[in-house]
């Protein structure tokens, strides 16, 4: 059986990981891929450890037996909690993880102060303790828990009013000393970029670890010859656990619109 042609499994704890999607897509669109995206359970950012493990292992194994030739863990809650867990369990086939692009946003300016949006769940892991010891002397790394911001995202409202004021209310501790880099630790976060930029002012950069996790994906890909050989535009496939069709014309939204 040629693998190559097999698809590019792609999973997240709701529709942010099409984001994700997106840059993979962008990179690669002669690929085949399909999301799987748990809206149902979504946000993962706000369970403990072992619910959001379960829950991923879940993801993976749903994707797995849709016959996929790599696994793309779009989600950083996911990828702290679960992303060892899941290369030991599938260790014949690439498995990549994402993470808060914290590398070109320290090394954007000279010793800046970065905030990093994340869930709760990311910034407890072990995982982002590592990243931001292993920075910590080049730059001010301030994290900063956003629950319920997921959950705009997943209603489909990327911006207005009620969505501004939640965002004002959550960057207010940082109005007398500006922040000068904003990392996006949560792969739903770039779907409201925009507002987070209007907010912030056009002087603060942002950066978010999607398309990272895309350029990874194509070298491990290649790595393995796993890539596909044709020219032709691949076929992209949305699955959702909620399987309604409000969510499924959210995700195409998500997609087209931000391509």
């Amino acid at each position: 059986m040629d693998k190559t042609q097999c698809p590019i499994g792609v999973f997240d704890s709701g529709v942010g990981g099409i984001s994700v999607l997106r840059e993979l897509v962008a990179r690669m669109p002669n690929e085949n891929y399909i999301f799987f995206g748990d809206s149902k359970n979504a946000p993962y950012g706000t369970k403990t450890l072992g619910e959001v493990q379960k829950l991923t292992c879940a993801d993976a194994e749903y994707l797995v037996s849709q016959n996929v030739k790599a696994l793309v863990v779009a989600c950083n809650t996911a990828t702290s909690a679960a992303i060892n867990i899941l290369r030991r369990e599938y260790a014949d086939m690439p498995v990549i993880g994402i993470e808060p692009a914290l590398k070109p946003a320290v090394h954007a300016r000279e010793y800046p102060r970065v905030l990093v949006m994340a869930t709760p769940m990311t910034l407890r892991e072990e995982k982002f303790h590592a990243l931001m010891q292993k920075f910590e002397t080049e730059a001010d790394i301030l994290p900063l828990p956003c629950p319920g911001l997921v959950e705009f995202v997943e209603r489909g409202e990327l911006d207005g009013a009620e969505l501004e004021r939640f965002l004002r209310e959550l960057f207010a501790p940082y109005k007398e000393k500006p922040v000068d880099c904003v990392v996006l630790g949560c792969t739903h976060y770039p779907f409201v970029r925009g507002m987070i930029q209007k907010v912030l002012g056009s002087r603060v950069l942002v950066f978010d670890g999607g398309e990272g996790t895309a350029r990874e994906t194509q070298r491990r890909l290649k790595e393995c010859g796993l890539c596909n050989p044709s020219g032709e535009k691949g076929k992209i496939t949305l699955q959702n656990s909620l399987a309604s069709e409000e969510t499924e014309r959210l995700g195409w939204f998500l997609l087209e619109s931000h391509q």
